[in-house]
């Protein structure tokens, strides 16, 4: 087995955990999280909120040190995919991200003939029940189980990021639906905060 620590970033000579914060966002100049479906149908998810924002790179390219060392990346926008593209599947990676690279839009991207539109949270709950014998009636938000209604889904996972601790307050949050067959990127939420709050 080969000494696996030598890859810890805390483990180079010379660096500290506030040392390595403020080079995070050198190595890459992220500004926006994107929260997805892990449905393979919408890998265009990502390009086309780059896209809508004109100012993102995505995917980018990797940059190499002299030596051939992966050392960073040109992209601006990185992808978070869940189940349902929802919101409390991602609170932990905005968090980090959030404090590694100091990013400023969090993007939730609700898919046409998602599979969370398929069964209620009752219905899941139920087949759990019946199928595994458990109960996770209380292991999970109920609202955040499946889709009933993209404009209220989307409302509500913008909501749940705002009022989270782990979401820092001066973040733009957005809600968009995409078509999976058409490729369009509709917003349907906007949640910018003011630059001067009282």
């Amino acid at each position: 087995m080969c000494d696996l620590a030598k890859f810890r970033f805390l483990n180079l000579p010379g660096l500290d955990e506030a040392s390595l914060r403020s080079l995070f966002p050198t190595f890459v100049p992220m500004k926006t999280l994107v929260v997805y479906c892990i449905d393979p149908r919408v890998s265009g998810i990502p390009k086309a909120v780059a896209e809508h924002f004109g100012d993102e790179i995505y995917p980018g390219e990797v940059i190499l040190d002299e030596s051939g060392n992966k050392v960073g990346a040109t992209t601006t926008l990185f992808a978070v995919a869940n189940a349902g593209g929802r919101a409390i599947g991602a609170l932990q990676s905005v968090s980090t991200m959030q404090y590694l690279f100091n990013f400023k839009n969090v993007v939730v991207v609700h898919h046409s003939f998602c599979g969370a539109t398929s069964f209620t949270p009752e219905g899941l709950i139920e087949a759990f029940k019946k199928e595994e014998g458990v109960d996770i009636s209380s292991a999970y938000d109920r609202e955040s189980l499946s889709i009933a209604d993209y404009e209220k889904s989307l409302k509500y996972d913008v909501a749940l990021l705002r009022s989270n601790t782990g979401v820092p307050k001066h973040l733009n949050l957005y809600g968009f639906f995409y078509n999976i067959d058409s490729g369009e990127l509709v917003e349907v939420v906007r949640d910018i905060p003011s630059p001067n709050p009282t």
